[in-house]
This record gives structure tokens, C-alpha cells and sequence, in this order.
């Protein structure tokens, strides 16, 4: 049996934090897990800066609202999802994935969780499992499945390796080049074809 394990920004939804650095006006805030391996050296980077500007859950929401899924993403998922299982593991957090999810019909997707305070400033977060996308891929394999796992950023990698078939997707110059050994596209059809291949 065979389950699809995606990744959400970069993939199917524009990068939520390069939206709201845009928004805010906060250029550094615009460096994701494509750019740093460590999510919680970036995740804790991230919380200096909203604290230090003085933003809340609510000013990220805002943005969110403003996004729409990449063209042609929500097609892809729709095909995707006619012929298997398909299931997102994504490192945001629910408060962000809510609305763009209802964009792309309500796939199921794990992520992870923010802590707010009562004055709506984020004061924390919680990881799921660690290495969740790994750990995820790790355990489906556990109860019987066989998994494909596509995304563009480094912590997708340990998903991508693992599973029977992994694809990069978009990804960056340098990660396509620290690994060649594993299939990269830059289109939903190229990625539907390679999908296809491996169920």
C-alpha cells in the first residue's frame, strides 16, 4: 500500500515567512529551511525577531489570509489524491496551516503547534515528534505502507531518503547539488509522472 508524503511551503503554498517578511518590512525573516538545516536555531531566530518588533500570531494570520496555494497546486493535489493516499507533513504550525488547507480542500496534513500567549505574542512552539517528517515516513512504513515523499528544503531530506521513492521539488541550486542521487523537478506534471512511476 502505497502513501504519498508531501511537504507544504515551497511545494504546494508559497513560504509563509517570506510572505510576512515581505509584509512586515522584516527582511530577515525571509530565511527558511532552505536556507538553515537546524529548525530550531531557526525557529528561535524567528521568535527573537517578532518579539523584538513587537508581533503577534494575529499580524501572521493577516498574511496568511492574503495567500492563495502556487497555480496549479490544488489541481495537482486533486489528481494526486484520486489515485492514492496522500498525506502532508509540513514543520509550520496549525494556527498558520488552517486556512490555506481549506484552499486546497482539506488534505490531512501533521504539523506542529504554537504557543500563545494571552496577549497573542507567540511564546513557543511544540514539535510534534522530533524529526517529524522522518519519524512520520519511519512509522508509516511501521503499519504496512509504502512511502513516496517529495519536498524542496532540508528537512525534507531524511523524509525523501527513506521512503521507497523521494523526489526533490522545486528545491534550491545547492541542495540539488549536495544530492544528486535523487530526482528533481521543477513542475507538477514532471512531479505527477514520477509519482505515477514509483506507485
Amino acid at each position: 500500500m502505497n502513501i504519498v508524503c508531501l511537504d507544504l511551503e515551497g511545494v504546494l503554498v508559497p513560504e509563509i515567512w517570506i510572505a510576512f517578511s515581505e509584509a512586515s518590512g522584516i527582511p530577515e525573516l525571509r530565511r527558511t529551511t532552505r536556507d538553515e538545516p537546524d529548525y530550531d536555531k531557526l525557529m528561535r531566530f524567528r521568535l527573537d525577531i517578532l518579539r523584538e518588533h513587537g508581533l503577534g500570531l494575529k499580524d501572521i494570520q493577516r498574511t496568511i489570509a492574503t495567500i492563495d496555494p502556487l497555480p496549479g497546486a490544488k489541481e495537482f493535489l486533486d489528481t494526486l489524491r484520486a489515485e492514492t493516499q496522500v498525506l502532508i507533513l509540513s514543520d509550520t504550525f496549525t494556527q498558520f496551516a488552517s486556512p490555506l488547507m481549506e484552499k486546497l480542500g482539506w488534505p490531512a496534513i501533521f504539523c506542529n503547534e504554537l504557543e500563545v500567549g494571552g496577549d497573542g505574542m507567540i511564546t513557543g512552539y511544540r514539535i510534534r515528534v522530533p524529526q517529524s517528517k522522518l519519524t512520520t515516513v519511519r512509522a508509516l512504513q511501521g503499519i504496512g505502507f509504502d512511502t513516496i515523499a517529495s519536498g524542496d528544503s532540508y528537512n525534507d531530506l531524511g523524509m525523501i531518503q527513506a521512503s521507497k521513492a523521494g523526489f526533490l521539488f522545486r528545491s534550491t541550486e545547492q541542495i540539488r547539488k549536495d544530492h544528486p542521487e535523487l530526482p528533481a523537478c521543477e513542475t507538477y506534471d514532471e512531479l505527477l509522472a514520477l509519482i505515477r512511476g514509483a506507485l
